[in-house]
């Protein structure tokens, strides 16, 4: 029987985090230890290195710099080394199911010879942590039941040491501690879930940093959305923003295709050379993508086994900076209007960025020239009904007061963030679809990954 069998006994490492139970040679500086451990009691466990293994005690007040407070330490099982730094979520059901913080660590010295005293239960030494400082004693009165006491020293004081409510190792709270740990099952479940064969590489790499956002979590966001996501751009031509090294670095747009089984590919001939594009054919395609450091997607407004002739109109508002916001859902609501007049049902979205995309779904038939002459058309009577508000000038200062109706995606090539897309801009927000009924309700770029992956 070793020194651990019995903190192994207790233990299945297939379930809880916890190390296991081996005995290494200590350093030259023996250490110790204090886990603020909320299990089904709270308490905190005083560990001290001795012999390869941490002696331990469960100590339910907690530790006191006053000579007076006697505080009782209950001898538990010893502990292995690698567990003086452990910090985690013990899983509910096994053995001190609950939170552990590292709440002090650092060396100590033994004042007494505890080969021959700690088998008298009478310990003495001198802790050098980052809370815990000077003298201390553990003296045993009855069966597995000690006494930590503060010896007389220049430490001495009445601070309440429970105002030490954060680690050492993390600056976390236990709150923050369980919910991360909460956080981090989730997403190792929903990792799971989204490898369909495709690993994520770097899944912490950071995307956005205030609120924090990685690789990972952006996998998971097109995971969740993909089955409202795919049917509104698979199999059209897309373009993406790519941004390989994470927040704040450069980015840059792909339209052509490179070699890859999860992505389709077709040839496209323009004046006289052709090229290779590509586009989404299912799940597997859309993860890839953010596995490859596509975050954004543009889609172009035919699909793939009919790229002539175009089925997705969209209008963009490109306001004057110094026009609210309402200005630009006064523009929406005039533009819907006008396409009632025309018999032309239409969708809105958010931009994810300062304004809204209206969306105009076509079921005719018809040449690429025609379908911008139409955009454009619609555009140009929006301007003459009303001259103050609109203009179609794509030239800044003809926007002065005004906001700019950009048809000009509405030709052949040209490209549209698609909807359910994170925009890579100041905050993870979404281009997102919502109903002409929360126009006034929802910002431009309101939505972010983080709302959808919450619900």
């Amino acid at each position: 029987m070793t020194k651990l069998t019995k903190y192994n006994s207790k233990r299945d490492f297939t379930k809880t985090p916890e190390p296991k139970g081996t005995i290494k040679k200590g350093s030259k500086k023996l250490k110790f230890c204090v886990q603020h451990h909320l299990a089904s009691h709270d308490h905190y466990d005083f560990r001290l290195e001795f012999n390869g293994v941490l002696l331990s005690w469960a100590i339910p007040k907690g530790p006191s710099f006053n000579p007076k407070d006697k505080r009782l330490a209950v001898h538990v099982e010893n502990h292995p080394l690698s567990y003086r730094l452990f910090e985690g979520t013990i899983p509910q059901g096994e053995y001190g199911g609950g939170t552990v913080m590292l709440w002090d660590e650092g060396t100590y010295e033994p004042i007494n010879n505890f080969k021959g005293s700690y088998p008298k239960g009478n310990l003495k030494f001198i802790l050098h942590g980052q809370r815990l400082k000077g003298a201390w004693s553990l003296v045993k009165f009855k069966d597995n039941n000690w006494l930590l006491i503060k010896e007389k020293d220049k430490y001495v004081s009445n601070i309440d040491l429970k105002k030490y409510s954060t680690s050492i190792k993390t600056n976390r709270t236990m709150q923050e501690i369980t919910n991360n740990e909460k956080k981090t099952k989730l997403k190792t479940s929903k990792k799971d879930a989204i490898v369909c064969g495709i690993k994520i590489t770097n899944p912490d790499k950071i995307i956005f940093k205030n609120p924090r956002v990685t690789k990972l979590d952006i996998a998971l966001y097109y995971h969740k959305i993909a089955p409202k996501m795919l049917p509104l751009i698979e199999n059209r031509l897309i373009s993406t923003i790519r941004e390989p090294d994470g927040f704040n670095t450069p980015k840059f747009f792909k339209k052509h295709f490179t070699s890859n089984p999860y992505l389709g590919k077709i040839n496209i001939k323009k004046g006289p050379k052709t090229s290779d594009y590509y586009y989404i054919k299912d799940e597997q395609g859309l993860i890839n993508e953010v596995q490859m450091n596509s975050f954004e997607f543009h889609i172009w407004g035919s699909k793939i086994d009919d790229l002539n002739h175009p089925d997705l109109m969209v209008f963009d508002f490109d306001p004057d900076e110094n026009l609210s916001l309402k200005n630009v859902r006064e523009g929406v609501k005039d533009l819907q209007k006008i396409l009632k007049e025309f018999n032309l049902k239409s969708t809105l979205k958010t931009s994810g960025g300062k304004g809204y995309h209206v969306m105009v779904p076509i079921d005719t038939k018809m040449s690429w020239p025609k379908f911008s002459k139409i955009a454009q058309n619609i555009a140009e009577l929006m301007e003459a009904r009303y001259p103050d508000k609109y203009t179609t000038n794509i030239k800044k200062e003809a926007r002065k007061g005004k906001i700019f109706i950009d048809y000009l995606r509405n030709k052949k090539s040209a490209t549209f963030v698609a909807p359910y897309s994170l925009r890579l801009k100041a905050k993870p927000s979404i281009s997102y679809p919502i109903p002409y009924t929360k126009l006034t309700k929802i910002k431009p770029s309101q939505i972010t990954i983080n709302d959808i992956l919450k619900n």
